[in-house]
């Protein structure tokens, strides 16, 4: 059974840092995505991570975030850095695997003006 869980949401000021995580269990963690949602507004890819190492961002993100893995640990990572209040929203960590999509509970990242 596959289990995602994220951590290291927080509320922190504009222009702060963070790194969030998200650890699986019961799959390798070779294509992964970081996705995010704020009130009112419709799920949104934030960065992806493929199994051949290259990624993508979100245009509102590129240059900021950055997301990494470590396969050791089974960790997934979204270092965050100059953060905005726009950044505001539940950010949930996503598998995919064999055409199958599982996810996360979230964590909520709010970023203060």
């Amino acid at each position: 059974q596959v289990q995602l869980t994220e951590s290291g949401g927080a509320l922190v000021q504009a222009g702060g840092s963070l790194r969030l995580s998200c650890v699986a269990s019961g799959s390798s963690i070779t294509n992964m995505a970081w996705y995010r949602q704020a009130p009112g507004k419709q799920r949104e890819l934030v960065a992806r991570i493929f199994p051949s190492g290259e990624t993508t961002y979100a245009d509102s993100v590129k240059g900021r975030f950055s997301i990494s893995r470590n396969y050791a640990v089974r960790t997934v990572y979204l270092q965050m850095n100059g953060l905005k209040p726009e950044d505001t929203a539940v950010y949930t960590c996503n598998l995919l695997r064999s055409f199958q999509n599982y996810w996360g509970q979230g964590t909520q990242v709010t970023v203060s003006s």
